[in-house]
């Protein structure tokens, strides 16, 4: 007699056979019906995935990846079509499926976090509301109490301790990386037999990533759920997939082994992701126009040049202060329910000084109070408590003529490229605009201008006409921050200015970046979570945690030498950081 018991997971849900494909995507052909003509954003790709199996897709923007994704669930654009192939899921295939059909395929089958965490949840429903939504369409429980339950426990899975407190919250109250973090939880909460997701860490600070990621890693091992992450940090796909799939304009360009590819790269294309990949190996950017300049110092003025590494700090130290902050408070005040409230410290007590010309990286997890801080240095929010100078301006005894003359003197880059201008507006206009808020020159001047920027920032002087929606991620970055440079200021925040470009775009930005501080002389307040950017584009680091600074030095000190445990913990969890790549 043979034996018929059906092996099943940590939640009993029967266990698929290890042996037979989960997905298998054969010849897949994804095409977008254009103004201009039909676009092949997808061509020929073929590719497998497994129970338990984790699989990672990279690429930079525009190669395909998270078209194909999306395709593995119908879930394309309303102008994209699966124009040929198949895709079989546990052997169906279900590029002729229905929306009806497809409906028992998407959540129990196939999970899916998709990256844009703003655009992805809506604004006008509680966070509760919309995670109990998933789990009763889905299935996974009934009645209230249970449905209940379960919304908190996914989104404690997915790194949100506090998730019964904020259930009904909206997401508007939520930092990028807890709306990143309500979506993973979505993903999850039916338990799929396969989880794809789509940038699911790029919102998230390294230690918040590592916990998410390791959740994730626990699924594919009890429950034998397989993954399918599309990405473009190299890091991650080395360290969490055992199947690396690289793209390039629409087509598999390599695929196998992650390691194996990563540190023996075959392709030339795989090789320049690789090349353009920061690490903590990495060494600072200095400027690709200039001479070269000592391994580990960013030119102030020429007389960095014959410096050795070892006077870096001194120099740097010579040179004048731009930033000054001391004792910085900003504390808001929170409603608990009825009546009452209890004080928030979002920035409790930092002091730091940035020299002309130098970058000062502020990093620390979500909720650390980076940008906070970075808010209250650009005059947007005033400091409870403290003081800010800026080229010798105090900020807190300016009147508003004052405040508004400091603003020429200081510009911001934010994250998101996408957000960060008017869609209604040309380039030529948004680039002009801080121009025209200051009332400087006139038309023809702010044109010339606007041309000048333009080519500051490698982008030809004919996209001045075009629209943001017509220009790529990297390129909507440049015009973002050309229009930072645009009132010659001394001081320029980048907040996340480069968390959501992929590797060669990211290098080309980070490269632009040290070109522009060189020949303008700019000073940096970088606010990031990726430290290995850090490493290639800081001069000096200050670490914050919980409001305070906790650790600050010269880049390669931190590196190196951290002492405070708090430090060494975000260094260790940065993906891939003990994996040497390939080229």
């Amino acid at each position: 007699m043979t034996d018929t018991t059906v092996q099943t997971s940590a939640s009993g849900r029967p266990l698929a056979d290890p042996s037979k494909p989960l997905v298998q995507v054969k010849d897949l052909e994804v095409t977008f019906k254009t103004g201009t003509g039909d676009v092949h954003a997808v061509r020929g790709v073929s590719f497998d995935i497994y129970p338990g199996e984790t699989v990672a897709i990279v690429g930079e923007s525009g190669s395909g990846k998270s078209t194909t994704a999306t395709a593995l669930i119908k879930l394309l654009a309303g102008n994209g079509r699966i124009s040929g192939g198949k895709v079989l899921v546990e052997g169906k295939d279900i590029t002729g499926y229905s929306e009806r059909q497809m409906a028992s395929v998407r959540g129990g089958v196939i999970g899916y976090v998709p990256q844009d965490p703003m655009s992805n949840l809506n604004p006008v429903w509680s966070v509760g509301f919309q995670v109990r939504e998933a789990i009763r369409a889905n299935g996974v429980a009934s009645g209230r109490k249970d449905i209940q339950a379960k919304a908190i426990e996914v989104l404690q899975q997915a790194g949100l301790a506090d998730a019964e407190r904020r259930m009904e919250q909206y997401p508007h109250q939520f930092s990028g990386g807890m709306r990143q973090r309500v979506l993973i939880g979505i993903g999850l909460g039916a338990d799929p037999k396969l989880l794809i997701a789509d940038e699911p860490t790029s919102a998230l600070d390294v230690t918040v990533q590592k916990v998410i990621l390791d959740h994730l890693e626990s699924l594919t091992r009890e429950l034998n759920t397989a993954l399918l992450l599309i990405t473009h940090d190299l890091g991650l796909a080395a360290e969490r997939a055992s199947k690396l799939i690289v793209m390039h304009r629409g087509r598999i360009v390599e695929s196998g082994d992650s390691l194996e590819i990563l540190q023996h790269p075959q392709h030339p294309y795989t090789k320049q992701l690789i090349a353009a990949a920061p690490s903590l190996a990495s060494r600072r950017i200095h400027s690709s126009t200039g001479a070269a300049v000592t391994e580990g110092v960013d030119a102030i003025d020429m007389l960095k040049l014959a410096v050795k590494h070892e006077d870096t700090e001194a120099v740097i130290e010579a040179a004048p202060v731009m930033v000054s902050v001391k004792d910085l408070r900003k504390t808001y005040s929170i409603r608990r329910g009825g009546f009452k409230s209890e004080p928030l410290h979002a920035v409790d007590g930092i002091s730091f000084e940035i020299h002309k010309g130098t970058t000062l990286a502020l990093v620390g997890e979500s909720g650390s109070g980076k940008s906070t801080a970075a808010r209250l240095v650009l005059g947007l929010e005033p400091p409870t408590e403290g003081e800010i100078v800026v080229g010798g301006q105090n900020m807190a005894g300016a009147s508003a003529k004052q405040l508004f003359d400091l603003r020429r003197r200081m510009q911001v880059v934010f994250q998101d490229p996408y957000a960060s201008l008017d869609p209604q507006r040309s380039i030529g206009a948004i680039i002009a605009e801080p121009l025209k808020v200051h009332g400087v020159g006139d038309r023809v001047s702010r044109h010339a201008r606007v041309e000048e920027l333009l080519e500051q920032v490698a982008l030809p002087t004919e996209l001045a006409h075009r629209y943001p929606n017509e220009l790529s991620g990297g390129q909507r970055q440049r015009v973002a921050i050309a229009r930072a440079l645009a009132l010659k200021p001394e001081v320029v925040v980048l907040d996340e200015a480069v968390s959501a470009l992929d590797v060669l775009v990211q290098a080309q930005i980070l490269q632009l970046l040290a070109d522009l501080q060189e020949e303008l002389g700019l000073t940096y307040l970088f606010i990031t979570h990726d430290l290995a950017v850090v490493r290639v584009v800081a001069d000096a680091v200050a670490v914050m945690e919980q409001g305070k600074i906790v650790e600050a030095g010269p880049t390669d000190e931190i590196f190196e030498n951290a002492q405070q445990p708090y430090t060494q913990r975000l260094l260790d969890a940065i993906p891939g950081a003990g994996i040497e790549f390939g080229n």
